[in-house]
Parts: C-alpha cells; sequence; structure tokens
C-alpha cells in the first residue's frame, strides 16, 4: 500500500508533484476544522501542516509517524502527544523569513499611512471624509522600529528599516550580544519606551508567553503600533483588545492569535484600528515554493525512517525508528 500525505492546508504544486512522483498518495483536507482534520488523519500516514493540529490528532490517528510544519511554529503540533505516540515532527526554519519581513515593513507603511481606514471611508462614505484622514499619516524615515527577537526575520527586518526606510532600529532577544549589524541592542522596557513601532518575530517560548502583557503594553508610546507576526500568545489579547478600544496606542496589525483562529464576533474584529489578516505573513508564491518542495522532501524523508533536516522532538527518534521497523 501506498504511503498517504494529508495536507491539512494546500502548499505549491511543485511539492505535491514532488511526493507523487516517489509513489506517495496525497489528500487533501477541504477545510481546516478540527474534526475535518481528525477524521482525515486516521488513514494518513504523515501529515504537512500550516495551521494548528487538535490537541487530541493523536489518540485518533494510529498510522501518523510523521509530521511536517510548514514554517517554524512548533506551537501548532501538540509535541509531548506527539512524542508519546512516536510521532516525529520537523519544521522549516527560515525558508519564508524574507516574505513574512517584506510583510512587517508593509505593516509598518499601512499603519503610518492609516490605510485601511482611509480605503473604507472612501468606499463606504465620502471623498472629503477619506481626505480628512490624511492629518493621521505619518512618514517612518526617522522614526524607531523595535524588533523583539532579532532571528533570521528581524534580521532582514532590521536591514529594510535601517537600509531601506531611514529608521532608527532597536533589538531585544536573550542573546543582547547576537542582534546583529544593522539594530542596536536594547533592554525590553527601553525597546518598548522608544519605538514607534513593536514588532514581534520572537518564537513561543514559557520566557515570551504574554509578554505582552498589561504591564508591558502600558509602556509603548501612545502614538506606537504593535506588529506580531511571531506567535499569538506572546501577546496577552485581552490585555491588547483593551489598550486598542481605549486607544492607549494607535494600533496593531496582527497575522496571529492567541487561539489560532479568529471566529465571527471575536472582539478583535470590531476594533477600528486593529488590522488583521489570517496567519499569511510568510506566503508568498516564491516562499510557498520553496518551503513545499522542503516539506515534501522532509515528509518523504521521515517516511523512509530517515531523520529529517530540522527535527524539532529528537527524543522520539528511537520509538520512531521502531514504528517504522513494526
Amino acid at each position: 500500500m501506498s504511503p498517504r500525505v494529508l495536507l491539512t492546508d494546500s502548499i505549491d504544486v511543485s511539492g505535491i508533484d514532488l511526493l507523487m512522483s516517489k509513489g506517495v498518495e496525497v489528500i487533501q483536507a477541504p477545510d481546516g476544522n478540527a474534526g475535518t482534520i481528525r477524521s482525515m488523519s486516521r488513514d494518513a500516514d504523515a501529515v504537512i501542516i500550516r495551521s494548528k493540529l487538535p490537541e487530541d490528532v493523536f489518540e485518533s490517528a494510529p498510522r501518523v509517524r510523521a509530521v511536517v510544519i510548514h514554517g517554524t511554529g512548533t506551537d501548532l503540533v501538540p509535541l509531548e502527544s506527539a512524542t508519546k505516540h512516536g510521532v516525529a515532527v520537523a519544521n522549516l526554519p527560515g525558508g519564508n523569513a524574507q516574505s513574512v519581513a517584506e510583510y512587517c515593513a508593509m505593516a509598518m507603511l499601512v499603519l503610518a499611512r492609516n490605510l485601511v481606514s482611509m480605503t473604507s471611508t472612501l468606499k463606504n462614505r465620502t471623498w472629503d471624509e477619506a481626505r480628512a484622514l490624511g492629518d493621521r499619516q505619518r512618514e517612518i524615515a526617522g522614526l524607531t522600529a523595535g524588533i523583539v527577537g532579532v532571528g533570521e526575520i528581524g534580521r532582514r527586518l532590521a536591514a529594510i528599516c535601517r537600509l531601506g526606510f531611514g529608521m532608527r532600529v532597536l533589538g531585544n532577544q536573550r542573546r543582547l550580544n547576537a542582534i546583529g549589524e544593522h539594530a542596536s541592542a536594547a533592554s525590553l522596557d527601553e525597546l518598548l519606551r522608544e519605538s514607534d513601532f513593536v514588532v514581534l518575530t520572537c518564537p513561543l517560548t514559557p520566557q515570551t508567553r504574554h509578554l505582552m502583557n498589561r504591564e508591558n503594553l502600558s509602556r509603548m508610546k501612545s502614538g506606537a503600533w504593535l506588529i506580531n507576526v511571531g506567535r499569538g500568545a506572546v501577546v496577552e489579547e485581552a490585555a491588547l483588545i483593551e489598550a486598542l478600544g481605549e486607544k492607549r496606542i494607535a494600533g496593531a496589525m496582527l497575522d496571529v492569535y492567541e487561539h489560532y483562529r479568529l471566529e465571527p464576533g471575536h472582539p478583535l474584529l470590531s476594533l477600528d484600528n486593529a488590522v488583521l489578516t489570517p496567519h499569511l505573513a510568510g506566503m508568498t508564491r516564491e516562499s510557498r515554493g520553496r518551503v513545499s518542495v522542503l516539506a515534501a522532501g522532509d515528509a518523504l524523508r521521515m517516511l523512509a525512517g530517515e531523520r529529517p533536516r530540522h527535527f524539532v522532538n529528537p527524543e522520539v527518534w528511537s520509538k520512531f525508528r521502531g514504528r517504522g521497523q513494526a
């Protein structure tokens, strides 16, 4: 029987072609609902994901031996359960870094130029009312960008901001001596107090969970904007909703959320100073093509009993190999 790979989200055709060229049957989930993923994973040997898996997915998917994250977000997988069930998990750091960095640069321009409100007003009200919003626009040259988590994405964004826009760039992370040449190391308190844009590109860890809580949000300038392309739970969402609703910060542009999917009626959807996208910062044609081939390649390696290039839970290796031999 041919091995079967479930795609919880669509990937580039180049990745699908690679899988099929090796005799793999590819099945595509019609939606990302938890019930759909549970049901379709029962007959899969591996899963390639861009969305969060249900916490109990491996309880009902005895055939699944491998999961490849089409990106970096290890919080999309219940890792403890995966290891318990002998499921190897891989991710692909850096594959979409340029696309995410460009999204952040776009977010700065969208927020500074008040673009969403202006477009909505022009479409739904009058020309003159839209024109009146122009007095809120900012020129970002000379403003300060504060980047929390200066990894591959953060370093690229720092170069764009400093060399392209002429901005001052501050960076904060655990190792301040590894900030890079285009950002100046700063404490989190200094970064929050001095930045016009606070950009979160950090991973989710016990130390960064709810890093942007009420206290730290209150340290931001009243005219500053928050941009989050890292992980949703780095921000205490209830505190951010309060800050936006009370106009204690100028606004936010978010691509990730504390509970992953925004359901109808979510409070963020009603805020006029929140610009929202559905976890697509890294999804361009170019990054999608690159990462899809890498994801397919790692799925094939793992199905063949080989180690992936970026092993998220290497402690599962002996159990994983035992399942393959069985």
